[in-house]
């Protein structure tokens, strides 16, 4: 099968019955105008185009509540989009719903038209956080999705907010534990993050919420990926994609535009810590393409190891398995 990709297409703010704490769909996508039927096959016809081989991408309908929206229209982009895929031999296609949007008859949909994955879009299993965030949803709607999905066959993948208005970090610790009972096979981490017209805008602005700051979110973070990808569990994204409307209308909370890159370096610099003796001089090797991840941004893995009096020199070495590091090995010992 073909490199992943997905040829996103994005249905902004339609199909939602509210507008949620901290939605402002078109900051997110930078996109205004809901796409048709033939934007669909013009967005497949060039991926075909640019892939070598399409077997492995997937059409992906995000940025609403796809299975909400207006049924013929729904219609409309899923037909285009069964007619790119057999068309180019694409994987399949994919799309992202409010977890009280799905029910047996729209799964049959979805399936008749090529879909292999659905995403839903839970945010919290915590029904308070669930309920003041304005979300219209129960966690135990999203159970009860999460078990159609996959009895329907198709791959469930879920979608989680840290740092959400009341939340907190054992709170959002427990929604992905709640999520890996639910047994997905994708999971979408995304720190909360404030934006104008919000009304966690406004709770912000009137002192009443306190977003994460960078390194809280980091943290948490690393902890989540850790978590999901030890019980085998894709995380598939980690925070919001960079865009320059986003950078330049975002109020607060916790972005960056590598925010992936912090969180796996936070990562490894808690496992590798977790391997050294007392304070030192120690030699770890790691492969060429972890190099940047073992170091960090600005070299910030070196520079906290500093701080603890450990002195760790990273040597690229093409056996060592990616997303590790070979033994810890103190320099003047044999």
């Amino acid at each position: 099968m073909g490199r992943h990709a997905n040829i996103a297409i994005f249905v902004p703010h339609l199909g939602c019955p509210r507008q949620c704490s901290f939605c402002q769909q078109r900051t997110i996508t930078g996109q205004q105008e809901a796409p048709g039927p033939q934007d669909v096959l013009a967005a497949a016809e060039t991926a075909a185009g640019s892939l070598s081989d399409c077997s492995g991408a997937e059409i992906a309908f995000f940025g609403g509540s796809f299975t909400a929206i207006d049924r013929g229209y729904m219609l409309s982009l899923l037909e285009a989009a069964k007619r790119a895929v057999e068309r180019y031999g694409f994987k399949g296609v994919r799309c992202s719903t409010r977890p009280d949007a799905i029910d047996s008859e729209v799964l049959d949909i979805l399936q008749a038209h090529r879909v292999t994955a659905v995403e839903l879009g839970a945010q919290s299993m915590d029904d308070g956080v669930l309920l003041v965030n304005r979300r219209g949803h129960t966690a135990e709607d999203t159970r009860k999705a999460a078990g159609l999905i996959r009895r329907a066959g198709l791959e469930l993948g879920l979608q989680m907010m840290t740092g959400l208005y009341t939340s907190t970090e054992e709170k959002d610790l427990e929604t992905a534990r709640e999520f890996l009972k639910l047994l997905p096979a994708t999971v979408r981490v995304y720190p909360t993050i404030v934006l104008p017209g919000t009304e966690l805008c406004r709770l912000y602005e009137a002192g009443e919420y306190r977003p994460q700051e960078l390194g809280e979110a980091v943290e948490l973070c690393a902890e989540l990926l850790e978590m999901f990808e030890g019980a085998g569990v894709r995380v598939i994204r980690m925070g919001l994609h960079p865009g320059e409307e986003l950078e330049r209308r975002r109020v607060a909370g916790p972005y960056h535009q590598a925010f992936r890159q912090l969180v796996e370096s936070r990562l490894f610099l808690d496992k590798l810590r977790a391997q050294l003796k007392e304070p030192g001089e120690y030699r770890v090797r790691v492969n060429p393409r972890d190099i940047s991840t073992a170091l960090g941004q600005g070299r910030e893995n070196p520079r906290r190891l500093s701080e603890l009096g450990y002195s760790v020199t990273f040597i690229q070495d093409e056996t060592v398995k990616r997303g590790g590091f070979a033994p810890v090995d103190q320099q003047g010992e044999k």
